[in-house]
């Protein structure tokens, strides 16, 4: 495919000589080190590639103990692309915050790129406990706050930190390489339970959810604040062939079902638990929201499936909710960029009519 439509260009019921800013923003996902371990430097760039191309403002990285290192993976996706920014999650276990500021500013400095920043407080529970870390959830919240405000406070200021938290303490200390302004990270932090929520007021963060059904009271969260949503979005011209595609990529799987039920009993997470909630209720049906691959641990999103229209449709009540940003699951391939193009285009189109 010659070229993608970009998804964060303005909608076509705007005046040609307008420039406003996009109505919303989009970043697609890194793939995992474990499901494409043959190739999977070669994925990830492609997949960078392919989310330059669509107009997309960087990529997730994840991480987890099992996860290859996320900041090696953004060098990679900074010297393959001219424009993407790497949106690397953040373990407080596993780095201080002085390291993750020297991270950010050491990557402005070398490339002129900026950085964007996932706060994790939690994570896979065993993770948690083979590293000793057995921090209950909302303390676990407190902690990132902290954090946060180290890495914020050695980025934009120039004279030397001297902070004193119940978990973090450093004294007169200075970060080098100083970096401009504009390249100051953004920082987001998931907003699906109340702790996230605070979290993300205290520490100027953008809240994240992983949303429900548009029109369900726990979706309009957005506080009035910018706010974005994790999900994925199957569409094609035509209702049948979306959802033909859909179970094509995530078909029936015991397994995966049988995991995920596993990882409910041991997460503390509170997104986790609701959409499983949410999953009970809808009870298997094929609706435009759609848990399967969530249920069959092929992910940790929903899916929007389903034709242009329905799809547009329903990304409308997001938009409508105050919802700005938005994290794309893994692309399957390059066409998936243009399909989705279409649905936002559509969806904005609606909420400006």
């Amino acid at each position: 495919m010659a070229t993608n439509p970009a998804l964060m260009e303005p909608t076509d019921v705007l005046a040609p000589d307008a420039k406003p800013e996009p109505p919303f923003r989009v970043f697609s996902t890194c793939p995992s080190s474990i499901t494409n371990a043959e190739d999977y430097l070669d994925q990830v760039i492609c997949v960078a590639r392919w989310s330059e191309q669509a107009g997309c403002l960087g990529m997730l990285i994840y991480t987890d103990n099992s996860l290859v290192d996320p900041w090696l993976i953004a060098q990679i996706i900074i010297q393959n692309t001219r424009t993407q920014s790497p949106l690397v999650a953040i373990q407080p276990v596993y780095m201080h915050p002085f390291s993750v500021a020297k991270m950010v500013a050491t990557l402005a400095s070398l490339y002129g790129r900026r950085v964007f920043l996932n706060m994790v407080a939690g994570g896979f529970k065993n993770d948690l406990t083979a590293l000793n870390d057995r921090t209950p959830h909302d303390r676990r919240y407190e902690r990132l706050v902290e954090y946060t405000l180290i890495v914020r406070g050695l980025l934009e200021t120039a004279a030397p930190l001297t902070f004193e938290g119940e978990f973090y303490q450093v004294n007169g200390l200075s970060l080098h390489p100083r970096i401009s302004p504009k390249l100051f990270p953004e920082i987001f932090v998931s907003g699906s339970s109340e702790a996230g929520r605070a979290a993300a007021r205290a520490m100027g963060a953008m809240a994240v959810q992983y949303p429900e059904p548009p029109g369900q009271g726990a979706t309009d969260m957005s506080e009035g604040k910018p706010s974005g949503v994790r999900l994925g979005i199957i569409a094609r011209a035509d209702e049948e062939e979306a959802w033909r595609v859909a179970l094509g990529r995530f078909p029936e799987d015991r397994k995966g079902q049988l995991t995920h039920q596993f990882a409910l009993k041991v997460s503390d997470s509170e997104w986790h638990k609701r959409l499983s909630e949410v999953g009970s209720h809808l009870n298997g049906r094929r609706n435009t929201y759609w848990l399967h691959p969530f249920e069959t641990y092929k992910t940790f999103c929903p899916y929007l499936v389903g034709s242009y229209e329905t799809v547009a449709a329903e990304l409308k009540g997001y938009l409508a909710a105050g919802h700005r940003t938005y994290i794309l699951d893994i692309p399957a391939a390059e066409e998936e960029f243009e399909h989705t193009s279409m649905v936002f285009r559509l969806a904005s189109q609606m909420v400006a009519s």
